[in-house]
């Protein structure tokens, strides 16, 4: 009898051995960040005066967006911010503590009419500022219309990316994966104002624009991308990303000197169905740039910021 009370304690302690094993991996892979565990490196003072002086970069654009085969007026707008970010949960971290780091944040909004229906899309992208090689740590986007929305999320998990799919369209429905770690088109904005000379050039692998891949329903996978620069000679670069699988060109015009302003972009694909179909390229042109700590600016005497910035009341 006492032999088979040890043996039947041996295995509980077994079990409870292979738990904790179990619960520790998964507590690792959860909490697996991008970042480097090493100091990171200096940056200059006017960085931090520009970054972090409590306060947003608000970019107005005019746009001329490409949907159903043929070119519709809108706005859009570019809003840069740091924010401290959970290293854990991967959002905003309401009180920072160990572990948590800081991210430039990107939310890129979209508002264009097709006849009688608006569109509105948003793109959010979160990508460290202190360790240069990491990639983004999660990028989401979400298009509505009056026939329904789409929602997207990759976040960068266990050198994987997960990634979360909802559709109100049947075949492409409620999906969940994961995708091999490589560039993401959408974190190469924020690249561009933490330091342009380390982005990527030359035939490469890339996840292209989650807006792009929903409104033409295309596979969300790692694409075959060329990458160049182009100094335009006036005090600007246009840095572009073709796929030739896709037949799609992304041109985006940086200033070349700190902090790297977004000044326009085009984005050129076949858009349109059957008889509709052609290529067409999507336009973005600056209208003004204010630097705001908008989230306390929401009275309506406020109204006046949105006048400046060019944009319509309903946006």
């Amino acid at each position: 009898m006492e032999a088979v009370r040890f043996h039947f304690k041996s295995i509980k302690m077994k079990i409870k051995i292979l738990f904790a094993i179990a619960a520790v991996a998964l507590i690792a892979a959860y909490a697996y960040s991008p970042i480097l565990e090493t100091a990171p490196a200096p940056r200059p003072k006017e960085f931090h005066d520009y970054w972090y002086n409590s306060e947003a970069e608000l970019t107005s654009y005019r746009l001329e967006q490409a949907r159903y085969g043929e070119l519709r007026n809108g706005e859009a707008a570019l809003v840069f911010v740091t924010e401290h970010f959970s290293k854990n949960k991967q959002v905003k971290a309401d009180n920072p503590g160990k572990g948590d780091y800081s991210v430039l944040k990107l939310n890129m909004e979209k508002k264009f009419t097709t006849g009688i229906y608006p569109y509105s899309m948003l793109l959010s992208s979160f990508v460290p500022v202190d360790d240069t090689k990491a990639h983004a740590t999660k990028v989401t986007t979400t298009v509505q219309e009056w026939c329904g929305h789409v929602f997207a999320q990759i976040n960068n998990r266990g050198g994987k990316y997960k990634v979360e799919s909802r559709s109100y369209f049947e075949s492409e429905g409620d999906q969940d994966f994961s995708l091999k770690q490589t560039w993401l088109e959408d974190e190469l904005w924020a690249k561009i104002r933490l330091n342009p000379e380390l982005l990527p050039t030359g035939e490469q692998e890339a996840i292209p624009a989650l807006f792009y891949t929903r409104l033409l329903h295309k596979e969300l996978k790692p694409y075959k991308a060329i990458f160049t620069k182009k100094d335009l000679g006036d005090g600007t670069t246009a840095y572009t990303v073709r796929y030739p699988e896709l037949d799609r060109e992304l041109t985006i015009r940086y200033g070349n000197a700190f902090p790297h302003p977004i000044e326009s972009w085009e984005e050129t694909y076949k858009d349109g169905w059957g008889d509709k179909a052609k290529m067409l390229t999507t336009k973005a042109t600056k209208i003004k740039t204010l630097k705001l700590d908008y989230w306390k600016r929401n009275s309506n005497a406020d109204g006046h910021f949105r006048e400046e910035l060019g944009l319509g009341n309903g946006n």
